[in-house]
């Protein structure tokens, strides 16, 4: 039996995305791999070539950034939440109250700005 004629999926921007998120919290690729088991090229592949990672890996990376799979899957989608808002959530999680309280008055405020325009 002949195999379906399937194109295949465009992984680069989900690389890019793991990229940005694992520069952006300071982690090199070779503690990454090292901790998730696999090796830098096939990261450097990932984040570059937009290489298809197995489905383990895929797990693995999003749910380590917070990486919304919705906005490379549906992006003309817009009542999910999208990976900037799902790091947001993630950081939130962490603070105090305290911390609450000023994320809270900060965006009151950028909200009033926003509003004036």
């Amino acid at each position: 039996m002949a195999k379906r004629p399937v194109p295949l999926y465009d992984f680069a921007a989900f690389g890019q995305a793991i990229k940005e998120a694992r520069t952006g919290r300071k982690e090199s690729r070779k503690k990454v791999s090292d901790e998730m088991n696999i090796s830098p090229r096939y990261l450097a592949n990932i984040e570059n070539k937009g290489q298809q990672p197995s489905l383990q890996i895929f797990y693995e990376l999003v749910t380590r950034y917070g990486i919304s799979v919705d906005q490379f899957f549906f992006p003309d989608k817009t009542d999910g939440k999208n990976t900037g808002r799902l790091q947001l959530d993630t950081l939130l999680d962490s603070m105090s109250d305290k911390g609450i309280r000023i994320v809270t008055a900060t965006a009151k405020e950028i909200a009033e700005v926003e509003n004036e325009n």
